[in-house]
């Protein structure tokens, strides 16, 4: 499992976050995910053999927002 935490630009509101969890949450690979709305962050935990960080990154882009990963 590989856990990472995400800068996640282009949110208004706690419905924004929750959107954002609720569609990686979904992704068949993903084990756990907390999207904070007042930090701009999300943290991801994963199974880089079912599903990789471009893929969830693109997700995101997707819904209208801008997650790039914090090293």
């Amino acid at each position: 499992m590989t856990k990472q935490i995400l800068k996640i630009e282009g949110m208004h509101c706690g419905a924004c976050a929750t959107g954002i969890q609720m569609i990686l949450e979904n992704t068949d690979g993903v084990k756990s995910v907390h999207v904070d709305y007042n930090k701009n962050t999300g943290e991801v935990e994963f199974d880089e053999s079912k599903v990789k960080l471009e893929e969830l990154l693109k997700q995101v882009s997707d819904l209208g927002y801008k997650a790039v990963p914090v090293s």
